[in-house]
């Protein structure tokens, strides 16, 4: 099986994943990882995985399969960063989709899904550990068991919901409110790449939230 992973963020967390799980399949397929549109080739299968682009059709006729990784229950919450929209708007469930690509964002017909539930304790890097987990069981299952799944269409009496881009801004915490109310977009802050921050007396401020024992 000739595989092909679109990653187009070097520095994504999800790249420790996808390095250890090409390691794991390299002696049963030949797989590569690529960083743009630009250096794909062909094959039998093209995972887009933390991919910014949208890949188009002259790519995509080139494999087999072209499936994505989606973090919400599609038809609701297409769009970006999905799962952090839901788990700072309350949520505690994080459906996993995998689905083929098309032209129109987060509109292909459904290969697989699967739910994680998350706890109230759980910091961004716990959720990336869950999320991205599933990702990887989910390519697995695309690759060992194509020839008996079914994709099926979205449902159309779902309405579909979209999700923006998130800014810098989506991190700021208001100083005035209690930790408690604004305690679910802390923890979804990644202090690296998208770190928590309020500003006070004309000073903006930096917060990092990490977990102690009991001890």
């Amino acid at each position: 099986m000739k595989i092909t992973v679109l990653c187009t963020d070097p520095v994504h967390p999800v790249n420790r994943y996808l390095d250890k799980w090409i390691s794991e399949v390299k002696h049963r397929h030949s797989v590569d990882l690529a960083r743009s549109s630009s250096e794909l080739s062909e094959g039998d299968f093209l995972f887009l995985v933390s991919c910014s682009e949208i890949v188009k059709p002259e790519h995509r006729e080139n494999y087999s399969h072209t499936l994505l990784l989606h973090a919400s229950d599609l038809p609701k919450g297409r769009g970006w960063s999905p799962h952090i929209w839901e788990i700072v708007n309350g949520g505690d469930t994080i459906t996993l989709s995998l689905l083929e690509a098309e032209d129109s964002v987060d509109t292909g017909r459904l290969w697989l899904k699967c739910q994680m539930p998350i706890t109230k304790t759980a910091l961004w890097y716990d959720v990336n550990n869950q999320l991205f987990d599933a990702e990887i069981k989910l390519m697995n299952k695309a690759v060992e068991r194509y020839r008996n799944i079914q994709p099926c269409a979205q449902n159309p009496n779902s309405e579909p919901t979209y999700h923006r881009k998130r800014t810098p801004r989506d991190s700021q915490l208001d100083p005035c409110q209690s930790i408690a109310d604004q305690f679910n977009l802390i923890r979804m802050c990644d202090p690296g790449r998208y770190p928590a921050w309020f500003e006070l007396h004309g000073q903006k401020y930096k917060l990092t939230l990490e977990k102690l024992d009991n001890a």
